[in-house]
């Protein structure tokens, strides 16, 4: 850290220690402590936290040793921090993957080789690769494939990436998982996906959903390659090559790690705070979510030495599966779908370690205006004053929002996020620990004011109500598909 940025926090230290004097509708009590919860997380161990996770585990892909020992020794962590109720909570996805060798080549009409690896969840290629001529599809729709489907036996497809996912990927996940079914029963034998980063940076991602197997072997494309593809087109046949060696699994099990601090009044309504242990296997997911998950840590060692009760209990939970679909927090509600409704918010943090602005409530408006006093008395000060009504359901604080339950997801600057997101350059030495220490404060404090407060944030919203949510996102089509939800 260098001696500004460290000068900085220490600012933001002293800051801290005079919110009680500003106005507001939290009660003296609650913002002493929660004042007392921001000093201690800004003081806390918790980048050593996260180079122990990041560093000493690396790429966490659900149900791999990895991440398997990752969610061992989070359960030891919160365990050292006084918490006696830890467990690893199970659940199975459909395959275990590790990604192994990939090569690829172009053989007419140039001879080269092509930058590219598996996309997540690929099965293997036969011993010596699938090759063919290359076949551009820009449509993914099941009219469209059909109607070509006399032009692609033998064929390798090659996806316009750029075109398929240009309204976002919420209106075309559906189409996309059932057109590689299409590809292999028209006789295609491989399909490759371009990137989108320059330079043949390649990025981690699957086109499938739910650790389920692709179809057929997938590749993820350099982007200067593609084009190079393309334009050769443009005058003729394009042949390539690629070989892939996977390892899978058949059925995993996936542990989620949680961790629960009883409420002395209200015991049987609770909050959670989560954050998804897992990730891809470029990098070391420092940033994609080892952040996150240390925040959360860091927020439960905040909490427990407070040697105090809340009023409501506090959820703290490590999800597995999130980069597959939100598995391991699908899991969890569908799991505890009987006390759900005791449930009065979830807090999830995955939107990177950049600087912090505040909250997403997820197009709930009555959050919003519950959460103002909170963000006016408590969070401004220390750069999380910032409410957004922008609705998602990209990571795993979804599967809550769709069974009513108010929902917070952390507002960070995500300016330089896709700098690393994903890619090799995922590690530790890229977070920022000011903003990083900024945005567990906010969780903190923003967790112990709605544990403490005598009302409920906000109450629950009804099916109807969620279905508009869905239809927003552009999901009520692929949702029930994948069980996620019910129209």
């Amino acid at each position: 850290m260098t001696r500004t940025r460290y000068a900085a926090l220490c600012v933001l230290v002293v800051t801290v220690v005079g919110l009680g004097n500003l106005a507001g509708q939290i009660s003296p009590e609650i913002r002493e402590t929660s004042n007392k919860l921001v000093g201690s997380v800004y003081t806390g161990p918790s980048m050593e936290t996260l180079r122990e996770l990041s560093d000493g585990f690396g790429g966490r892909l659900s149900g791999s040793p990895a991440h398997n020992r990752a969610a061992e020794w989070a359960r030891e962590k919160f365990r050292s921090f006084g918490i006696r109720n830890v467990r690893l909570e199970s659940f199975t996805i459909p395959n275990g993957w590790l990604r192994g060798m990939a090569h690829g080549e172009m053989l007419a009409p140039l001879a080269r080789p092509l930058y590219l690896a598996s996309v997540g969840w690929s099965p293997s290629t036969p011993d010596g690769g699938v090759k063919g001529e290359v076949v551009v599809i820009d449509e993914v729709s099941g009219p469209s494939i059909k109607a070509k489907s006399a032009q692609l036996k033998g064929k390798i497809v090659m996806l316009d990436t750029e075109k398929i996912f240009a309204d976002g990927w919420t209106k075309v996940i559906g189409a996309l998982i059932a057109a590689q079914q299409l590809f292999k029963d028209a006789g295609v034998v491989g399909m490759m996906f371009p990137d989108f980063d320059k330079g043949n940076v390649l990025n981690a991602f699957s086109p499938e959903w739910g650790g389920r197997l692709l179809v057929l072997p997938g590749a993820v494309l350099g982007l200067e390659d593609s084009l190079l593809i393309r334009r050769l087109l443009e005058k003729g046949p394009v042949n390539v090559q690629f070989e892939l060696h996977n390892t899978t699994s058949g059925p995993t099990q996936v542990n989620n790690v949680v961790a629960e601090i009883g409420g002395d009044q209200e015991a049987d309504e609770w909050i959670i705070l989560g954050a998804h242990l897992d990730s891809w296997d470029f990098g070391t997911g420092a940033e994609d979510n080892g952040a996150g998950s240390a925040s959360v840590l860091e927020v439960a060692r905040a909490i427990a030495a407070l040697r105090k009760a809340p009023r409501r209990s506090i959820r703290f939970a490590l999800w597995g599966g999130e980069e597959e679909g939100l598995l391991g927090s699908t899991a969890y509600v569908q799991a505890h779908i009987n006390e759900i409704g005791k449930c009065v918010a979830v807090l999830n943090n995955d939107n990177g370690p950049g600087h912090p602005k505040g909250w997403k409530v997820e197009a709930r408006r009555d959050v919003k205006e519950a959460m103002q006093p909170i963000s006016d008395s408590l969070l401004k000060d220390i750069g999380g004053g910032g409410l957004s009504l922008e609705v998602t359901y990209d990571t795993d604080h979804g599967p809550f929002m769709l069974q009513g339950v108010p929902a917070l997801d952390l507002w960070v600057d995500g300016t330089h996020y896709d700098e690393v997101h994903h890619k090799a350059g995922d590690t530790y030495e890229k977070v920022d620990p000011v903003d990083f220490k900024a945005g567990s404060a906010i969780l903190a404090a923003t967790a112990w004011v709605i544990a403490q407060e005598p009302k409920p944030i906000a109450g629950h919203i009804d099916h109807a109500t969620v279905t508009e949510i869905v239809k927003k996102l552009g999901l009520e089509e692929f949702l029930p598909t994948v069980g996620q939800w019910k129209p």
